[in-house]
């Protein structure tokens, strides 16, 4: 092949390669909204087989996580499931209850972590007065307010503190809009049992 004829070809193939690449980085965003989605499909049959009495139902055999409580919001519209654990495998799924708090809906604080742009992302919605209902394991709803969101430094501890009110906490990262997420804040949601 002649000089003239590698010339013309380079920019054809540095064309694919990026197209390749764009298509790749697409799909990859898309398969996990994707994923969560179908989760929660999964997760609603577990749902409802805990309510029938079993207990730590896994939504697919290989599954790490269970569905511990329902967490659901009229404004804005909302309806997702707690997962037992806040890990990053747990997230991937769902919002995650953090071990060592109350258990939605049980007396105390119960601190639930998600990421801000799928199962949490309308806590930017959220506002003083919001009312939050959860359902427990065995079926009883507990309902709560919205009193404070405020945003804090990822190493401010104290709003999983234990302080014998009865209290929700949501928690995902800050802003709701960055491009990198896991950055050194937290959109914080305090709402107490009514």
């Amino acid at each position: 092949m002649d000089a003239s004829a590698l010339k013309r070809r380079v920019p054809s193939v540095v064309a694919f390669v990026l197209l390749a690449c764009g298509t790749w980085q697409v799909g990859q965003g898309a398969y996990i909204h994707v994923k969560a989605q179908f989760a929660q499909v999964l997760i609603r049959r577990a749902w409802h087989r805990t309510l029938a009495g079993e207990r730590e139902v896994r939504p697919w055999p290989w599954a790490d996580t269970w569905p511990v409580a329902r967490l659901v919001m009229a404004e804005p519209d909302v309806d997702v499931f707690v997962l037992a654990g806040a890990n990053g495998r747990t997230l991937a799924f769902g919002p995650g209850h953090r071990f060592g708090t109350p258990v939605p809906g049980e007396p105390g604080n119960s601190v639930v972590g998600g990421h801000r742009d799928t199962h949490l992302a309308f806590l930017r919605d959220v506002h003083a007065g919001t009312v939050a209902r959860v359902q427990r394991q065995d079926g009883t709803w507990t309902s709560y307010r919205v009193d404070e969101t405020r945003v804090v430094d990822k190493r401010d501890t104290w709003v999983m503190a234990n302080d014998g009110v009865s209290r929700l906490t949501l928690v995902t990262c800050y802003p709701f809009d960055a491009l990198r997420a896991g950055g050194p804040l937290r959109y914080v949601v305090l709402a107490n049992a009514i």
